[in-house]
């Protein structure tokens, strides 16, 4: 799977959360939450159709993922912590539970996560 860029990944969010979705929605709902004018929007549109993570359809470019969420995010943590912690899950989770914001709520979530494990 090829990499995504964090403008791709915010287009993706919106088409996993609105798809099927035609492209001019997809604009329009970019330009109120991202910011961005429709050239940009298509733009990275028709960068996710290359990468194979997207298929439109006509009439309407219609916008439809072709790989789920859930895969986009597993790949991303594992490069994020190949990246900053040298592969190690261990590194990842004592700099989260290092993180003094945690609430108490949080702590026993990933109490809880662990244990199921």
């Amino acid at each position: 799977m090829q990499k995504l860029f964090d403008s791709e990944i915010k287009v993706m969010e919106l088409i996993w959360a609105n798809e099927p979705i035609g492209a001019k929605e997809l604009s329009v709902i970019a330009a109120g939450t991202i910011g961005w004018n429709k050239n940009t929007t298509y733009t990275v549109i028709k960068k996710l159709v290359e990468k194979g993570f997207v298929k439109r359809d006509d009439p309407g470019f219609v916008c439809t993922s072709l790989i789920p969420r859930e895969e986009v995010c597993k790949k991303e943590t594992k490069s994020l912590i190949d990246k900053f912690f040298k592969g190690s899950k261990s590194a990842l989770f004592s700099a989260l539970l290092e993180d003094e914001s945690l609430t108490s709520e949080e702590l026993s979530a990933l109490r809880e996560m662990i244990e199921k494990r």
